[in-house]
């Protein structure tokens, strides 16, 4: 008996030490794995120390602000500021029980779950508003099983820190709502133009709504989809009693989108539209719209301004001149770019009539026809190869072999006027089509071609004679940099937009360094100055004259008068202007560059004005004025009939007989 009692008590303390063993062991299990779960958790008190990523500000040449970029933009709002439909929206749509659960839902999750194990996949997440501002603020977007664990364990975290206003206002402020739109307060902006305090029934309907699937359902992208899910958010609240049928109803007819939303573009939408590539390239994405760096740039916000203006002032004396010729749907458009001629600064850009109804950028992205505004390029490379203002030229009818499609080609001027034979100054200043191409035959079109590559033209180009009437596509910026050459001594400078990049502790990340390359001789580029001169002193641009500085330039005219043009400059600022259709249907009978577009340029140049520094155009040491006959090329009188005061190299000037 004693033996069996002496079995039981070993049995029974092995028993004990058994149970006692694997007490500990689960116990320690459970420590270990909630352990695992907790030790790389991020510490809930970092909350209060949370800053959001910086934006970037732009800055024009005279320190405006231009704009900000940025990922996450937001204006935190209190609590006592969102509208209480939104509240009761955001909990039946997205957590019923946030006022009873402690940070997560078991009865949710539970039937998640299930809905998962049907699935065979995460169908359906079960996140409370805790959770998911747990998600937003502290782990990733992954869908597994050990960041539900953590992102539950942070929302119990976050539950006994903050009350449920509290976490409702961090949400609020923190979440994303498609389109750009982080926190309530920035998405009320932008879908609505208002703040978050005022929107209304179906407008705090829709906002509730966007969490599910903010990029989705946004009003902006997929107005439609928007609809129906701010339609069922509002069955919901009727559902559950938040609303009367009445409420339901109205609010359910109105629009989702408020047709007075949009937000106003910031200053040079256009420019700052253009430098961002540069800047990506410069600093890479994550920098440039989360570093809060400071970028410095060419533009000058006066002349962005009086560009503006000069540019919606000639669209609308335009439009109305279309509208009396019955063109009464006729919405034409334009586009004003302007250089510092000595750095290669961009001090203006306009792209367009109203960046808020097309971002499409016509004068940097817009491939269009130059017409005659090409022609001082042909003319150019001309007196690099010896010619000079005095050489002759032959204006007369001429057939050319072997054109398009096996056609023969019968160029004509738009006057369809011939003079015979007249000196390259004349054939320019009065914009001859004939000599233009008569040149392009003497000097190769791939001779051209690569020359108005030198020049700064990255457009293809095609090798045809008809290239001498601008017969193929370049943007506005590359002319207008490619005129910039001629007062800059023969040098190209790459136009840029951006000076410098600085980090949010103002020391320099980057900084500008133009290229400048010879194109050709400062003598060459000097004589083109004074024939550019020419069409503003006798030829298509005269209008010019009354401007208080000296300026040169060329008009522009495509065929059917689609696109009209001016390129010119001072001795300071190269501006170029368009104007057109962007379905390139005729802008009207005489609507030619001198008609269309050289008033706005006239408009701009004259806020280019220098106020203290007398400007003129340099004239090399080597070089004379000389007066000449432009129609022999003859030496002539000082103010004999017709003569020309024009500018040759010494030695090559024209000799009295």
């Amino acid at each position: 008996m004693n033996g069996t009692m002496g079995k039981h008590r070993f049995w029974g303390i092995r028993s004990v030490i058994l149970i006692t063993g694997l007490i500990g062991l689960l116990s320690g299990a459970t420590a270990g794995f909630f352990f695992a779960f907790t030790r790389d958790l991020p510490q809930i008190r970092e909350l209060e120390n949370f800053e959001p990523s910086a934006a970037t500000r732009i800055y024009s040449a005279d320190q405006a602000l231009l704009a900000e970029l940025f990922l996450e933009k937001r204006t935190p709002v209190g609590i006592d500021q969102i509208p209480p439909d939104l509240i009761s929206a955001l909990i039946v749509t997205e957590d019923r029980q946030f006022y009873t659960h402690s940070g997560i839902d078991l009865k949710g999750i539970l039937r998640a779950v299930i809905k998962d194990i049907m699935a065979g996949q995460f169908v359906e997440g079960a996140s409370t508003i805790t959770q998911q501002l747990a998600k937003t603020l502290f782990l990733s977007q992954e869908k597994t099983i050990i960041r539900k664990i953590k992102e539950a364990i942070l929302a119990v975290q976050l539950e006994r820190r903050y009350t449920k206003d509290e976490l409702l206002a961090l949400y609020l402020n923190q979440i994303y709502f498609g389109s750009g739109a982080y926190g309530v307060e920035s998405a009320a902006q932008l879908f609505f133009g208002k703040p978050a305090s005022q929107m209304d029934l179906a407008q705090c309907a829709l906002i509730a709504g966007l969490p599910k699937a903010p990029s989705r359902y946004s009003p902006l992208v997929n107005p439609d989809l928007a609809e129906k899910r701010r339609n069922l958010v509002l069955r919901l609240m009727l559902n559950q009693g938040l609303i009367t049928d009445r409420q339901h109803q109205l609010a359910a007819r109105q629009p989702v989108l408020n047709a007075s939303r949009a937000t106003p573009p910031g200053s040079a939408p256009y420019f700052v539209q253009f430098i961002k590539p540069a800047l990506e390239a410069a600093v890479g994405p994550s920098l440039l719209y989360k570093g809060g760096l400071t970028v410095h740039t060419t533009l000058s916000l006066r002349l962005q301004q009086t560009a503006e203006a000069a540019v919606e002032s000639g669209l609308t004396r335009l439009q109305q001149r279309m509208h009396s010729k019955m063109k009464a749907e006729a919405s034409p458009q334009g586009a004003l770019v302007a250089i510092d001629i000595r750095t290669g600064g961009i001090l203006a850009m306009v792209g367009g009539r109203h960046f808020s109804e097309s971002a499409f950028n016509r004068a940097a992205d817009a491939r269009r026809q130059p017409g005659s505004a090409f022609k001082p390029i042909v003319y150019a490379l001309a007196i690099s190869r010896g010619f000079t203002q005095a050489s002759l030229v032959l204006d007369a009818p001429v057939v050319f072999k072997g054109g398009k499609n096996g056609q023969d080609w019968q160029p004509e001027n738009f006057s369809n006027r011939y003079r015979g034979e007249m000196t390259l100054r004349q054939a320019l200043t009065h914009s001859k089509n004939i000599p233009a191409v008569r040149l392009v035959e003497s000097l190769g079109p791939s001779a051209v071609v690569q020359f108005a590559h030198k020049l700064g033209i990255d457009s293809p180009l095609s090798p045809n004679l008809s290239i001498a009437l601008g017969a193929t596509n370049s943007t506005l910026l590359e002319i207008t940099a490619a005129y910039a050459v001629f007062p800059n001594g023969g040098n190209h400078i790459s136009p840029h937009g951006i000076i410098e990049i600085l980090d949010r502790d103002h020391e320099t990340l980057w900084r500008a360094r133009p290229a400048i390359r010879p194109v050709m001789t400062e003598t060459e580029a000097a004589v083109m100055v004074d024939m550019l001169r020419g069409v503003v002193e006798e030829g298509t641009a005269k209008q010019a004259q009354r401007l208080s500085l000296p300026v040169a330039g060329k008009t522009g005219t495509t065929n059917d008068f689609k696109d009209a043009l001016f390129v010119g400059f001072s001795p300071a600022v190269a501006a170029g202007v368009w104007v057109g259709m962007d379905d390139s249907s005729p802008l009207g009978d005489k609507e030619t560059g001198a008609r269309a577009a050289l008033p706005v340029w006239i408009d701009f140049m004259e806020a280019t004005r220098p106020e203290s520094t007398a400007l003129y155009f340099d004239i090399p040491d080597n070089m004379k004025k000389v007066w000449m006959d432009p129609v022999t090329g003859r030496a002539a009188v000082e103010g004999g009939d017709g003569a020309v005061n024009a500018l040759f190299v010494s030695g090559t000037e024209p000799k009295r007989r």
